[in-house]
């Protein structure tokens, strides 16, 4: 998909390569992710989950379609395939960008 905002082309490829340090710097200082029912706030905890289900998945995402919501939040839907159960799942992506990255993100089933 070539028309996804930048901050989210650089989120699914610092992914897919496991760069946790890059995948971080995608996000504010002060940014929230919602995973698997945990909320992690701020790029060092971010990173640390990145670092975390990179080892514990090794997932890869496909982005599969966009949508924009009416307050300017993305939702991704991809397929994400990994060591884990059920490989490969579709996943929700839904992101909140600001001018200087990813303010959000929350990832649901």
């Amino acid at each position: 998909m070539n028309h996804l905002p930048q901050a989210i082309q650089t989120y699914i490829a610092a992914a897919n390569e496991q760069d946790s340090e890059r995948l971080a710097s995608c996000f504010d200082a002060d940014a929230t992710v919602l995973d698997e029912g945990h909320l992690r706030r701020g790029r060092d905890e971010i990173a640390a989950w990145a670092r975390d289900t990179g080892m514990r998945y090794n997932a890869t995402i496909e982005a599969a379609g966009l949508e924009q919501t009416a307050d300017g939040a993305h939702t991704l839907q991809a397929t994400v395939r990994g060591q884990f159960p059920g490989s490969p799942i579709s996943l929700k992506f839904h992101f909140v960008l600001d001018a200087h990255g990813i303010r959000s993100l929350e990832i649901k089933p």
